[in-house]
């Protein structure tokens, strides 16, 4: 039986991972659950179904409003730890598992905590791998790392087919979001409700944003070229509108190996929880009875140059991807609050970055990242896209 944590339980990857161990309860015990408060019914009921030892929470408010919560259940209250670090302690108590499905630049401490104690990281928190870069990957033993985002998920599967001297490149699959076909300025207009109307995935609301604008492709990108040491040249990013082959893999000899699974995330889940084993009762396989096309086609970078600008601040590497993360984490609040327009999360990004690049040309990729470094290039990005703003409007 393997010990589980899960970062972010009551978010949209934290609610499936409970229902993919729920079906097999004789292979897990989940030792601790983290949340940041926003759904402490949810919480609640977690804890009252798998009665994890800790739980963690952002503020001494949520604990309070969590142990109001637990007395409606007839069971013992967890230990609860409290405070901006309470995930990442939990993250650092031993546990086999641990599921990072916090959103953001937040997840980063709880990943690099997760490495250091030696628990297999079942990563759904892309971003703490974009902004952490080489202090991440640098932290990790081979194999400790285990991708739960479905395209990278769909890379680890296909990577089984042939060693790595023979993989020629990863072909990287896009839904195009729900934007796909549109021209640049069609989209001038787009409002927030627009932008979350995901076409196949029902995902949180920064995930569906960065959806619309493909900055989550971006992210994805970058993602992985630092999970599997492939060059940025050897990563191709197509548009798949059904989002069922969830990315593939060409070897030297002219193979391509597809992984096909209808949309859904709790296959991904299960693989980061059991790797390298496979669970029973996860999800509903391709139905082969039925005529159906899959098609594929050339991403428009015209309209959405999201994913170049990821791929030019992933290959000068360091602090660049940690700015393109925070600007665009501020720039997606700014948009869902009406203060930016669709069009300029983006070109507001890509703003920033380049301020970032002039700002500091002397970057080196051969100086070992900080996580003080982190912490001020985010702190520099956040701020300056604030006066990017200001001085536009």
């Amino acid at each position: 039986m393997r010990s589980v944590v899960i970062l972010g339980s009551t978010g949209s990857i934290g609610v499936q991972a409970m229902d993919v161990i729920s079906r097999h309860e004789e292979k897990f015990c989940v030792t601790g659950l983290s949340a940041g408060g926003g759904n402490i019914s949810v919480l609640a009921q977690q804890i009252a179904a798998v009665r994890p030892a800790r739980v963690a929470l952002p503020s001494e408010e949520a604990a309070a409003k969590l142990r109001a919560a637990l007395t409606g259940f007839n069971i013992s209250t967890p230990m609860i730890l409290v405070g901006p670090q309470a995930s990442a302690e939990l993250a650092g108590i031993d546990a086999d598992v641990v599921l990072n499905a916090i959103t953001g630049y937040a997840g980063l401490e709880p990943t690099l905590a997760a490495l250091k104690a030696g628990s297999t990281l079942a990563l759904a928190n892309k971003e703490s791998l974009v902004v952490g870069g080489k202090l991440v990957t640098q932290a990790a033993s081979p194999g400790q790392i285990v991708p739960v985002d479905s395209e990278h998920s769909a890379f680890a599967q296909a990577l089984r087919s042939g060693r790595e001297e023979e993989v020629k490149r990863l072909i990287l699959t896009a839904s195009g979001g729900p934007f796909r076909g549109r021209t640049r300025d069609q989209l001038r207009d787009v409002t927030v409700a627009d932008a979350l109307a995901h076409p196949t995935w029902n995902m949180g609301r920064v995930v569906t944003i960065n959806s619309s604008t493909l900055v989550n492709k971006g992210l994805e990108l970058i993602e992985a070229a630092l999970l599997f040491s492939v060059p940025w040249d050897k990563i191709q990013v197509v548009v798949h509108p059904g989002s069922i082959v969830h990315s593939m893999v060409e070897f030297v000899d002219g193979s391509t190996i597809a992984q096909c699974s209808p949309p859904d995330m709790r296959l991904p889940i299960a693989l980061g929880l059991s790797w390298p084993d496979r669970l029973d009762n996860i999800g509903e396989p391709c139905d082969w009875s039925a005529p159906r096309t899959w098609t594929f086609e050339p991403l428009d970078a015209t309209t959405f140059p999201a994913v170049e600008l990821a791929r030019k601040a992933g290959e000068l590497g360091q602090y660049v991807p940690t700015v393109f993360n925070a600007a665009n984490e501020v720039c997606v609040d700014a948009f869902c609050e009406s203060s930016l327009g669709f069009l300029g999360i983006v070109d507001t990004v890509s703003a920033v970055v380049d301020r970032y690049i002039s700002d500091h040309h002397s970057l080196s990729q051969d100086t070992a990242m900080t996580l003080e470094g982190i912490r001020e290039a985010d702190a520099w990005a956040r701020a300056c896209v604030v006066e990017t703003m200001e001085r536009t409007q």
